[in-house]
């Protein structure tokens, strides 16, 4: 019997995770992360860094849900292999998909920030991010995106009709949308601060997204500083929801701490996404529910580690997360799916 296929014996949830059922993890070692259903519900991209594998950074890869637990998932790569990527999504079509990468500016991976000098939790935010379409090969059938600065972290409208995605173009990092061709680009946030991350609610009429909100001026001064230096501190963000054209915006958590990777429930009513809120130390990260309201919040994992990027599938009978769990002590961080139970 295989290595994965021991672990997969293992119990995979928590006794008070009653919302999962027939619980399956997808990948075994590295940094796998990202995972979103197409809109099929069978096949799934997802973002994988594993030095040991020959991917020294984050690139894409496809894979199809195995029907049965006793199969293996299966996945390729469809990026390029250069440079770093992030935020694959499938197109309508599901033949293409959507992704950012830096590689039209080097095939190497570019650099990380320096947290020795920093000293500060910090994300990169490369400025040699566009956003691309390439066919399930890999082949790069359209460049979405070519303007100075921050393109990235794009996802599709479940109509099929619209893109939403975060760019720097403006000198902030907001968010915009765009046709599913890349035309009508239009700004739909204007507050300083980062937003980002955004996704649409089953109806396509609404989105959700994660955003930092500098409120002093010594706050405002740390965003715009770090900012300069193409990077931002992700330890203070809360989960909005506005109408899709950016109208009605408003704010639906007030926890504290990093609220982020938000996504709509199947009924459109709720939200789900990951938080450090109730711990000190800022880990571990879980899954949490909450009313668009920001009413009923429920935790719904409960890892020691590290639970988040939750999404629904189209039809909402599955859940997609990624998670530290059955790592070993170590940390991977891999791809898990079960059946959704309300």
């Amino acid at each position: 019997m295989t290595t994965a296929a021991k672990a997969q014996d293992k119990p995979l949830t928590y006794p008070d995770e009653k919302h999962f059922r027939n619980i399956r993890q997808l990948t075994f070692g590295g940094d796998n992360a990202e995972a979103y259903f197409g809109f099929d519900n069978e096949h799934v991209t997802f973002q994988r860094t594993d030095a040991k594998d020959g991917v020294p950074c984050d690139q894409i890869f496809y894979g199809t849900i195995p029907a049965s637990g006793k199969k293996k998932f299966s996945y390729k790569l469809v990026s390029t292999g250069k440079g770093r990527t992030t935020c694959a999504y499938l197109m309508p079509d599901m033949k293409h998909f959507l992704y950012a990468s830096t590689h039209m500016a080097a095939d190497s991976c570019p650099p990380v920030p320096d947290r020795s000098k920093i000293k500060k939790y910090v994300w990169p935010i490369y400025d040699s991010y566009d956003i691309y379409v390439a066919d399930l090969k890999g082949n790069i059938t359209k460049r979405l995106t070519n303007t100075p600065g921050y393109d990235a972290e794009g996802t599709v409208s479940p109509d099929g009709k619209k893109i939403v995605f975060t760019s720097m173009r403006n000198g902030d990092i907001d968010l915009y949308t765009m046709n599913i061709d890349g035309t009508d680009v239009k700004q739909i946030t204007t507050t300083t601060g980062y937003d980002g991350g955004a996704c649409f609610s089953p109806d396509s009429k609404m989105i959700t997204w994660r955003a930092s909100r500098p409120k002093t001026e010594e706050q405002v001064k740390e965003y715009k500083d770090l900012l300069a230096q193409g990077l931002v501190m992700p330890t203070n963000m809360e989960v909005f929801v506005a109408n899709a054209d950016g109208s009605n915006a408003r704010q639906v958590t007030s926890l504290g701490k990093a609220n982020w990777a938000p996504s709509f429930a199947p009924d459109g009513k709720r939200l789900i996404f990951a938080s450090n809120h109730e711990h000190e130390r800022g880990f571990p990260f879980n899954l949490y529910l909450v009313n668009i309201d920001g009413t009923g919040l429920e935790r719904i994992s409960n890892d020691a580690g590290f639970d988040a990027f939750p999404m629904f599938s189209p039809d909402g009978k599955k859940l997609i997360f990624s998670s530290n769990r059955n790592n070993g002590g170590n940390r991977d961080t891999n791809v898990f799916i079960c059946d959704w139970v309300e």
